[in-house]
């Protein structure tokens, strides 16, 4: 609908299509060179900071010696945990856990034969069981030292990991780092390059609008592209090419939008 009306083939702020900005890029040259030598990474932040437009860089822009395994499902069991780590290494899952563990740590080893770091990935690690992630540690010990583990949660992780039942996982820890919030300028340089990428002119967004959406966002790129996509679509019912303020503030008086401020005036 969006594409059809403002005249694109690409789909404008797009999952796949959003480029990394300078501070995002830092982490994920960071984090390549940790996966070349080994490690426990940990990059913390609240929802919408930008973990997953780090996480999914990784994913897409792998090359032929790096094999990225990624653990989505994180309120699973040990056993089930196992299973879906052999699933994406595509390993038979079944029996017993040694015979799982076993599997995958050959499997490690064999990729590792072959010239290739193999990089896992876990996202929400803070609902992660802390005995399953124990677990999981020693498992990865077994694995060749290349092996690079990375954790994405929110910042309770690392208060998690500062109990002192808990030294055993902190201390392996290479590096670590939390994704603050973007600052206005940043915010706005993002919004007009997924503009720049979806063949769109800088004019769709009012600079009144954009203003409104960047203080309206307040730091979250989440919120920001979500903000961004709603105001494209009001745009699409109100049949105009530009985008004001007053399309955006048809959308900020959504409930979801509002604080509880807000919502007691009701």
């Amino acid at each position: 609908m969006i594409r059809a009306w403002f005249g694109t083939s690409t789909d404008p702020f797009s999952l796949e299509r959003i480029s990394l900005l300078p501070q995002q890029q830092e982490v994920y040259d960071i984090l390549k060179i940790h996966s070349q030598q080994g490690g426990l990474c940990l990059v913390i932040g609240e929802p919408g900071t930008g973990k997953s437009v780090i996480k999914d860089a990784i994913r897409q822009n792998t090359d032929k010696r790096t094999v990225v395994v990624a653990i989505n499902r994180t309120m699973h069991t040990y056993s089930n945990t196992l299973k879906i780590l052999c699933n994406t290494l595509s390993i038979d899952p079944e029996g017993l856990h040694v015979k799982c563990e076993r599997r995958l740590i050959e499997q490690a080893f064999n990729l590792n034969r072959e010239g290739k770091s193999l990089v896992t990935i876990i996202d929400e690690a803070h609902l992660l069981d802390i005995d399953v992630f124990r677990k999981l540690r020693l498992v990865f010990e077994e694995f060749p030292k290349n092996h690079n583990l990375i954790l994405f949660g929110q910042t309770q992780i690392i208060s998690n990991m500062s109990l002192k039942v808990n030294d055993d996982i902190k201390s392996r820890i290479t590096f670590s780092t939390t994704m603050m919030k973007l600052n206005p300028d940043d915010m706005e340089a993002f919004i007009l390059k997924q503009l720049d990428i979806a063949g769109l002119g800088h004019n769709i967004f009012t600079d009144e609008a954009v203003a409104l959406i960047v203080r309206s966002a307040d730091g979250f790129l989440r919120r920001c592209r979500n903000l961004c996509l709603s105001a494209m679509l009001e745009a699409v019912r109100a049949r105009s090419k530009t985008i004001g303020i007053e399309l955006v503030n048809k959308v900020l008086v959504q409930p979801h939008w509002r604080t509880e401020y807000d919502m007691e005036t009701l």
